[in-house]
């Protein structure tokens, strides 16, 4: 699964021979940096790319808030008049209320966002909400990987992501660009915290900022779980040169993972796809690697040179040949001079790049160079070839009867009542802070269940890891059993810990990220009281 976050990747994605490409709209994308694509565009890559075979997937995965539902319902009905993607991404419930409500045919994919981390919560994930698949979360290594797959039941597939950036935090659980930039990261508009430059104690350093996940030869292992039926490379910010070279990598690692010659030339591909140095991270439980070296560049490209010369008279000396159209970027994104520069010319290694600064931004000496984009004509002449090939004509007439059918049976309105009833109400057996609130957790003493006040409210934690799985279980079990009834639920695929018929206060906790009555009424048909 190739990304795509503009019309060249989306086109080299399909030149390099992927099987799928996921890409996102100009609204409601976890990547709201990337270009994205406009309807009338995306319909005709969409229309090609199916003419060759291949599979796309439009990603819906931001948070959603009441004044989004009737923009997501009127593009989720766009989608299905005029772009006809294989499924669509969605982290937020609403976006399966909203699917169903127009009579949406494709496929639906819960996405690494929901944090869909432990085995239970794939057993009834199908069964209610019509899932398709499932994107584990990139923190799993490989005994996870196979506990997930062994309770995954025969209709729902899992993805899982094999190369491209890592977050610092755990995947959609991280509100650290909330908190310090006051933009989230759920909601797509992620400012990279993790990225930046910190100090303490007198030290300064990028402490936070992960390699790039890079499972390389190890992906091979993957290869024998018949559960996993998409493999990801994360990127719908890289440019073609990146999603090309990736894609044919993992081709080869995946085709010919036996062949030595095939191994090294995907290695090859790799290093020179122009992302991050990479890590295995946690892939192999036995050897984890840390993604966190303060030594080591962690900028986006390939480290190409330094900046040396005088304020006056600044350059930038290469290591390698950097080639007319080459995009180099000069420091990092949080340093005041940060700049991106399109190179007009070849020059050799070794060779010197002139630069032209104001005195107040100009860099230090020494300053890192990142090779960031590289059009090379082999690639660029394939990827003209299929634009050539690209034609919008014949959506537009379609799409416009599409939405007046939809229209006219009324699946589509203009806008979408929040209805007050949508709102779960207060249980009659207590209110939030009225009783002693207490954390599950899986080293809980035994007997805990009984000291604990009746009324307690019982909180989940917001991340349940598949070894840890059935140990909540027996805990949760021992409660109820013991007459505990107030549980507080921080995803909303924890609610397969519990039976219908035990009649229990199930609440949404803050982590569940509902912002909209439309996911409200979804928490409510699966059992949620509030």
């Amino acid at each position: 699964m190739a990304p795509a976050g503009s019309r060249d990747s989306f086109l080299a994605a399909i030149a390099a021979g992927t099987d799928a490409i996921y890409c996102g709209l100009k609204q409601f994308s976890a990547r709201m940096e990337a270009k994205n694509f406009q309807f009338e565009e995306l319909a005709g890559l969409v229309d090609l790319a199916h003419q060759k075979g291949i599979q796309v997937f439009v990603t819906l995965n931001t948070v959603l808030k009441p004044d989004d539902l009737t923009d997501v319902q009127h593009a989720i009905a766009d989608l299905q008049a005029m772009v006809h993607p294989d499924a669509l991404i969605f982290q937020d419930l609403a976006v399966v209320h909203l699917a169903q409500k127009i009579g949406y045919t494709g496929e639906i994919y819960i996405s690494t966002l929901a944090n869909v981390s432990f085995p239970t919560g794939l057993q009834m994930i199908h069964r209610q909400l019509g899932a398709d698949r499932v994107v584990i979360p990139r923190e799993l290594d490989i005994d996870e990987i196979r506990l997930m797959a062994q309770s995954c039941p025969p209709e729902l597939g899992l993805e899982v992501f094999i190369h491209g950036a890592l977050c610092y935090g755990v995947s959609g659980r991280c509100y650290w660009s909330s908190f310090l930039g006051g933009k989230s990261g759920l909601r797509g508009r992620c400012v990279q915290p993790c990225r930046r430059r910190y100090t303490q104690s007198g030290k300064s350093g990028r402490f936070f900022s992960c390699a790039d996940l890079s499972m390389d030869v190890l992906a091979k292992v993957l290869l024998d779980i018949p559960q996993i039926r998409g493999w990801k490379i994360e990127g719908r910010k890289k440019g073609p040169h990146y999603v090309y070279h990736t894609v044919k990598a993992y081709k080869l690692l995946r085709d010919h993972h036996r062949d030595p010659e095939s191994r090294k030339e995907a290695l090859y591909l790799l290093e020179y796809a122009l992302g991050r140095s990479g890590t295995h991270y946690r892939f192999l439980p036995q050897r984890p690697q840390s993604p966190i070296q303060e030594t080591r560049q962690t900028g986006s490209g390939l480290l190409i040179g330094r900046v040396t010369g005088s304020p006056h008279n600044p350059g930038i000396v290469v290591d390698r040949n950097v080639y007319a159209n080459d995009m180099l970027r000069v420091g990092y994104e949080d340093d005041p001079f940060h700049v991106l520069k399109r190179i007009g010319r070849d020059v050799p290694a070794k060779g010197k790049i002139p630069l032209s600064f104001s005195s107040n931004a100009c860099p230090p000496n020494g300053a890192a160079v990142f090779l960031t984009d590289r059009r090379e004509k082999t690639m660029m002449d394939e990827i003209q070839q299929l634009g050539r090939e690209l034609t919008t004509e014949n959506f537009v007439k379609p799409h416009k009867a599409r939405l007046a059918e939809l229209t006219f049976q009324g699946r589509l309105s203009r806008s979408l009542p929040i209805r007050d009833q949508w709102v779960g109400r207060t249980p009659e057996s207590g209110k939030p802070g009225a009783h002693t609130g207490i954390w599950i957790t899986p080293d809980m003493n035994p007997g805990a269940e009984k000291r604990l006040h009746k009324d307690s409210w019982l909180w989940l934690p917001p991340v349940i890891w598949p070894k840890t799985d059935s140990a909540h279980d027996q805990i949760i079990r021992r409660m109820v059993t013991s007459g505990h009834r107030n549980f507080v639920l921080n995803a909303p695929w924890q609610i397969a810990f519990f039976q219908p018929s035990e009649r229990l206060n199930l609440w949404a906790g803050p982590f569940c990220n509902v912002a909209n009555p439309a996911a409200i009424q979804m928490l409510q048909s699966m059992g949620f009281a509030v």
